[in-house]
């Protein structure tokens, strides 16, 4: 009786970690065990808590979009073979041009999203999430 519930109630729970993993959002998995129905949802990114890495590398950002809290830092790396740069739309930040094995840093005083992107590339773009505290 029971390994019909762990069967039940695994499977859903390991099809979204793996989603998650994976970075595609699926939508959201229900089993029904004795008659009541279990939801796995998979949760919303959270705010990291300390800084945060941004890898430059083939020609994109990695993580594409991160979450922060006001005063953590952001960090690129270009790992790539060629320059880019990291440039806020709204203006708020803007590298020099990063070499191979270069880093950026930004520390983020206020809430929003901001998208940014190479200006070497401009197809290579990206966006940081500041939330509170």
């Amino acid at each position: 009786m029971h390994s019909r519930l762990m069967i039940a109630v695994l499977i859903p729970v390991a099809a979204v970690m793996t989603s998650l993993a994976s970075g595609r959002a699926h939508p959201p998995v229900t089993a029904s065990a004795r008659g009541k129905t279990l939801s796995a949802r998979p949760a919303a990114p959270a705010a990291a808590a300390g800084p945060v890495a941004v890898h430059i590398s083939n020609f994109t950002f990695g993580p594409k979009m991160v979450t922060v809290k006001i005063g953590q830092t952001v960090t690129w790396t270009n790992d790539d073979d060629i320059p880019h740069t990291v440039v806020a739309t709204d203006k708020s930040f803007r590298s020099k041009v990063l070499d191979t094995g270069q880093s950026f840093s930004f520390t983020f005083a206020k809430p929003g999203q901001i998208a940014y992107f190479c200006s070497l590339h401009p197809m290579m773009t990206g966006k940081v999430t500041v939330v509170a505290r």
